[in-house]
């Protein structure tokens, strides 16, 4: 049986798991006009889409095939970019850019970053201490991220201003605006201006090589192993958006729950080594990546009862509607930062699990108990934040708080 569902409405934008429930229950399997494709709810059928080889990760030759010569000249360096984006690919070509990138977040790498992420977390927190408000978003979450993610590659953490902006514009394309008319022409401009600065800070690297990711990729390139300088500069737009986008969110929308449910705070308060607990359910209960998409590359059809899908068919596999889903968790509306079950997929799932899913729980998880230990009072300052309208990526515009200032 069809639901209306129409993911542009502002109030489902707000809070989409009402409708999330009504699809998994009555139409798992939903062909949506709005979006053009078909929308998962179910946790087994979100799963099986992200790691079934019959459906592709390359969204960006299909919808550049679609276009019209002149419009696919007008975002030329947007589609060859992304194009060459580890998350945009398949077999073997995922393989070996995932792998020429995998050495920067292994377990004891992410581990080595906590000193700097503590430094980082304690000057953010510090610059505001005394105000007693901030937008949490803005003076917090992004920087953050951000300043990690700029450390870890080797460029200037004074500019994180422009990669803001950059930010901004690709997520307008990538993120499936739905109230952007113009995220095509925003996202060639992001791109074009990104891949010019990055290819100043490559010459730079080529000179003085440092003890960072771009000077262990350059390294790579010289023994005839690694990137090209285009895949090289894509790769570095990826890092760059990706190491933030993610975590920007996982904390935004985290303390926003948090601060929703008061006995969850004084918890975490009390306990302080809930923070990884918490972490978890903040991504199972509102996760930063609302939808993965994928392309089918032959007739499938889900199960006995599922419609088929069709081949070249557009799939948005719902991560957030999955983390929801009852037969995998038990009262999966409820925020409960001691559940204790890691069966979310708000990292994705198979071949595409999110490279820097240890560092994004790393910096979460020392933001969070960061924050609830060193901003006494806590509380929200408004009780309707603005979302953005993407509906691949989930997070508030900005999230205003106050809490009692320090002394001085």
């Amino acid at each position: 049986m069809s639901v209306d569902y129409d993911p542009r409405r502002p109030e489902i934008i707000a809070n989409p798991f009402p409708i999330f429930a009504e699809l998994r229950e009555r139409d798992p399997v939903h062909w949506s006009d709005v979006l053009g494709g078909w929308v998962l709810t179910r946790y087994r059928d979100v799963r099986q889409v992200l790691n079934d080889p019959r459906f592709s990760a390359d969204r960006i030759t299909p919808f550049r095939d679609h276009l019209q010569p002149d419009a696919r000249t007008q975002v030329a360096e947007l589609l060859k970019t992304l194009g060459q984006w580890a998350v945009f690919n398949d077999p073997p070509a995922h393989t070996r850019r995932r792998g020429l990138l995998n050495k920067a977040f292994t377990p004891r790498a992410v581990m080595a970053l906590r000193p700097m992420i503590e430094r980082i977390v304690t000057h953010l927190i510090t610059r505001v201490a005394a105000r007693g408000e901030v937008d949490l978003i803005a003076g917090f979450a992004y920087p953050l991220p951000a300043s990690v993610i700029a450390g870890m590659i080797g460029v200037p953490i004074e500019d994180l201003d422009r990669f803001k902006t950059w930010s901004d514009e690709i997520a307008a394309f990538v993120g499936s605006a739905l109230a952007t008319p113009d995220k095509r022409e925003r996202g060639e401009r992001g791109v074009r201006e990104m891949s010019a600065y990055f290819r100043e800070i490559i010459a730079d690297h080529r000179r003085h090589p440092r003890d960072d990711i771009l000077s262990a990729l350059l390294a790579a390139e010289e023994s005839g192993s690694g990137f090209s300088e285009d895949e090289l500069v894509a790769s570095c737009i990826l890092l760059l958006f990706a190491g933030h986008e993610t975590t920007t969110n996982l904390v935004g929308n985290g303390m926003l729950a948090l601060l929703r449910h008061p006995e969850a705070l004084a918890a975490l308060r009390h306990h302080r080594g809930l923070a990884a607990s918490a972490v978890e359910e903040m991504l199972r209960y509102d996760g930063p990546t609302q939808a993965m998409t994928r392309i089918a590359l032959e007739d499938v059809r889900l199960d006995e009862a599922s419609p088929i899908v069709g081949t070249g068919d557009r799939v948005f596999a719902l991560l957030n509607a999955a983390n929801r889903d009852p037969q995998v968790f038990a009262e999966p509306n409820r925020f409960d930062l001691t559940r204790g079950d890691t069966r979310h997929i708000s990292f994705g799932f198979g071949a595409h699990f999110c490279l820097g899913a240890p560092l994004a729980r790393l910096e979460g998880q020392i933001a969070v108990k960061a924050l609830v230990e060193r901003l006494p009072q806590l509380a929200l300052a408004t009780e309707t934040p603005e979302w953005s309208d993407s509906f691949v990526l989930r997070g508030v515009k900005s999230l205003p708080v106050r809490f009692r200032p320090a002394a001085g």
